[in-house]
């Protein structure tokens, strides 16, 4: 098994979700976040008075697969979520050694379903 973090822009989480439901994956972990890398925060204005936001709101998306599907994954969240434009996040792939569903005790590929 194998879990993914995608760093995705806001206004690309309907649509990934979407086709990752199309894909039948429907068990995946969301969490509003907030960072910086190459673009550097933002300028803002409010009344007359520039300030510097330094983080920009993203949105993390955290699922587990099976090993096989993996790429398709992968290239699923690339394809929805590329603009070309710096900013339009990361994904990360870690190993994960099991799962564990906490009301069947279910374990590994079982749990994770």
């Amino acid at each position: 098994m194998k879990k993914i973090e995608a760093i995705i822009r806001p206004e690309k989480f309907q649509t990934v979700r979407d086709r990752l439901m199309d894909e039948g994956i429907s068990g995946i972990t969301v969490t509003e976040v907030a960072g910086t890398g190459k673009q550097k925060g933002q300028t803002g204005v409010f009344r007359g008075t520039s300030f510097e936001i330094k983080v920009v709101p993203k949105i993390k998306i955290e699922l587990v697969i099976n090993e096989e599907a993996l790429d398709k994954i992968i290239d699923l969240i690339i394809e929805t979520c590329s603009t070309d434009q710096i900013g339009d996040g990361k994904i990360f792939v870690y190993p994960v050694e099991d799962a564990i569903r906490i009301r069947t005790k279910e374990r590994g590929q079982e749990a994770v379903i």
